[in-house]
């Protein structure tokens, strides 16, 4: 997010039961023959549970960490020199967003992928746009609008002899989980109301990129239903009983709305991002003004979980892969059920 205020990350120390089952054999998925070795009662329960539980998810689950891990590191590679706006590095990043659209059956809204920016005047910079249409007859012309940026700030002053801030919770994790989103219903195409995938070029100059495309839909007298930004979503909330925070939370009834179609308690408020009108500082902001509808973003960044906002520590090697895993598949059907209600139930209060 641009210009967070940052504080020490937190830690939380886990523990295990101290009774012991010598030379015990447990089923591991990941190791099939089943492993031998000293192990806890509280182990054994936990796994049991975990087996079970990967069981009952394998239906649902239209990512992986694995996948999850290879685009993670893809965006964040020092090859692509921290994807600042306007660089080669970041239009290497605009290439493999638009190979992923293009291999999942998700078209260009415009004549190409790459819309360039209007307002961004130190070279050229583009926003990637994916589009889905509807399905439905009358709900196909209502669009929701789901983003992320995937610029960062490039090349910074050097710490440990590092000068490159790869940007990886912010903001590779948003843009992988828009990716993987754009996948699933490129395959699936069971939206109702129309899709754009928006990835936003320029947010770090001042939301140049969500900006441009804002007031570029409101000329074409576009009917934006909802947007929904997603933003630092690479590692869990701490000592928090929900898995995501919306920004501008009291705004709206989308939080409600959200959880309903995810079936838990996944989207909660975060007093810190009031305090810091989050609200104001990510690519939701755009649409909010231009279109007056809600316009909101989701993130796991809660200030005491992640200590390397905008500098070189920003690596692949603190995400939680597993956590990003979970938000996506969640979201799944948070996403589906707004884009096929029959009405516009997603209101400002």
């Amino acid at each position: 997010m641009k210009h967070l205020l940052v504080v020490l990350v937190g830690l939380v120390a886990l523990s295990c039961g101290n009774a012991k089952i010598e030379q015990s054999t447990v089923l591991n998925p990941t190791n099939p023959k089943g492993v031998t070795g000293s192990i806890s009662s509280d182990e054994v329960d936990s796994e049991a549970a975990r087996v079970v539980n990967t069981v009952k998810s394998t239906a649902n689950t239209v990512t992986t960490p694995k996948e999850i891990e290879l685009t993670m590191n893809f965006l964040t590679s020092d090859a692509l020199q921290g994807r600042e706006a306007g660089s080669n590095g970041i239009a290497e990043a605009a290439s493999f967003i638009e190979n992923s659209f293009s291999k999942n059956n998700v078209s260009p809204y415009y004549k190409t992928y790459k819309d360039t920016l209007s307002n961004f005047y130190d070279g050229v910079a583009f926003n990637v746009i994916g589009y889905i249409p509807g399905n439905d007859a009358t709900l196909k012309n209502e669009f929701v609008v789901i983003g992320a940026h995937y610029d960062h700030i490039g090349l910074i002053s050097a710490e440990g002899g590092d000068t490159i801030a790869n940007g990886a919770n912010d903001n590779a994790s948003g843009t992988t989980a828009v990716i993987e989103f754009a996948k699933y219903f490129g395959k699936s195409k069971t939206n109702k109301r129309s899709i754009l995938f928006a990835l936003f070029s320029a947010e770090e100059k001042g939301l140049l990129g969500s900006k441009h495309l804002a007031e570029k839909l409101k000329k074409e007298n576009l009917d934006v239903y909802v947007m929904l930004n997603f933003e630092m979503i690479g590692v869990p909330m701490v000592n928090k009983d929900h898995d995501l925070y919306l920004t501008g939370y009291e705004r709206s009834n989308l939080a409600a709305i959200s959880n309903s179609y995810a079936g838990k308690n996944m989207v909660g408020f975060l007093p810190k991002a009031k305090e810091y009108n989050l609200f104001r500082r990510s690519d939701n902001a755009p649409f909010h003004d231009e279109f007056n509808v809600p316009s909101q973003t989701y993130s796991s960044f809660d200030f005491t979980n992640f200590g390397e906002y905008h500098k070189v520590g920003d690596e692949v090697q603190l995400m939680d892969f597993e956590h990003m895993s979970a938000i996506i598949n969640d979201a799944i059907p948070m996403i589906e059920g707004i884009v096929n209600s029959p009405l516009k139930e997603v209101k400002y209060n």
